[in-house]
């Protein structure tokens, strides 16, 4: 609830997050300034882990000339059932308990820089776009979804998390694609480095989630992210990105040099208290997933994260990484005792992520023309 939140940016300090040097010799130094992060925040950067910053300036240069082109265009690979492609602005709605407040506001807004028809019913006011219906606020982002590519004739596409992407035309985005792919690999290896540490840190083997039910055959999906160059206002719901946890093992973020990215170190303090987190040039922000949460007893928490815009147009890269469909999510051995028993009971990996990407994206039927 806003009465219970720091929202002003004057009143927001800066988080100051461990930095984890991926080819440093030193392990031990490493896993523990990652665990100190993980008991801490939940949040750490990575740097050095392999990435040229030449190849990571394209990545974001190529993001850039998708979301420039027309909604028209956009829209004709607009997400589908396998969360794979474009969503549009308000598509997730990541915190409905706080967005919802500002709907009035925001429809308004819309209604005013936008050629669009208004109707009334019963006080309410409903507006239809070209493409769609909106009915509730969500996120003031545009996003693209990229997830694992699997050929629609084989099996491993039946899958939720798995099948074809889908893709801009050659023509309209030339080396597109190719440059969205290499970054997807290379972004996995990263990934993976990062959670043999994490291993480390919950005194597993160093390969446990190496294994092919866990990282070997991973779900691991890459999301453009575009924010408009529009000022939130939390009094009246109005987010980048509304408050959330991310679902599943960890997510690794590249950002430009806009400001915009906060977390809540303390989800239960009343007020919330939120801080920034600074972008660093040529690092990944790294934070622990829900599904970590869940898989270390709680011994490492995923931690509440929001982005609030500030004028200015802001790009950011996500990567998050979950284990395979098969995957039993259940307490690890190290992480459980007959003083701490597991607080939660085991769940297929597909199962889990299903269920909250259908609680925070609007119903693809929305999506038809009117």
């Amino acid at each position: 609830m806003e009465n219970q939140m720091i929202d002003s940016a004057q009143t927001a300090k800066f988080s100051a997050l461990n930095c984890i040097d991926l080819s440093s010799p030193d392990i031990h130094h490493s896993v523990s300034l990652l665990k100190q992060a993980c008991l801490d925040c939940g949040f750490f950067y990575v740097v050095n882990h392999g990435i040229s910053q030449e190849f990571m300036d394209n990545v974001f240069a190529q993001s850039k000339r998708f979301f420039n082109l027309p909604e028209s265009e956009k829209m004709k690979i607009l997400r589908n059932e396998k969360h794979r492609g474009y969503t549009p602005v308000l598509d997730e709605h990541l915190d409905p308990e706080n967005q919802v407040h500002g709907l009035l506001f925001f429809l308004v807004f819309l209604s005013f820089h936008l050629s669009f028809i208004t109707i009334s019913v019963s006080g309410f006011f409903v507006f239809f776009f070209p493409y769609f219906l909106i009915c509730e606020i969500g996120d003031y982002k545009e996003g693209y979804y990229i997830g694992v590519e699997v050929p629609k004739d084989e099996i491993e596409a039946e899958k939720p998390f798995y099948g074809p992407n889908v893709w801009p035309e050659p023509d309209t985005l030339p080396g597109w694609r190719e440059t969205m792919e290499k970054f997807h690999q290379e972004a996995l290896q990263v990934a993976r480095a990062v959670a043999r540490i994490i291993a480390l840190a919950l005194d597993l083997d160093i390969d446990f989630f190496d294994k092919p039910q866990m990282l070997g055959e991973p779900i691991a999906t890459l999301r453009l992210l575009h924010y408009g160059g529009h000022t939130s206002d939390p009094s009246k719901g109005l987010f980048g990105a509304g408050a959330h946890s991310d679902y599943g093992l960890i997510t690794l973020l590249a950002t430009d040099e806009v400001l915009g990215l906060q977390i809540c170190k303390d989800k239960d303090a009343k007020p919330q208290k939120w801080e920034y987190v600074s972008p660093l040039k040529g690092a990944f922000i790294v934070n622990l997933g829900d599904m970590l949460e869940r898989w270390s007893n709680c011994i490492f928490k995923s931690t509440l994260h929001r982005v609030l815009g500030n004028g200015q147009e802001r790009y950011s890269i996500a990567y998050f990484v979950e284990p395979s469909h098969e995957c039993l999510v259940e307490c690890l051995p190290t992480c459980k005792s007959e003083k701490n028993p597991p607080k939660f009971p085991p769940i297929l990996c597909r199962d889990y992520l299903s269920q909250r990407y259908m609680d925070t994206h609007a119903d693809l039927n929305t999506y038809s023309k009117h």
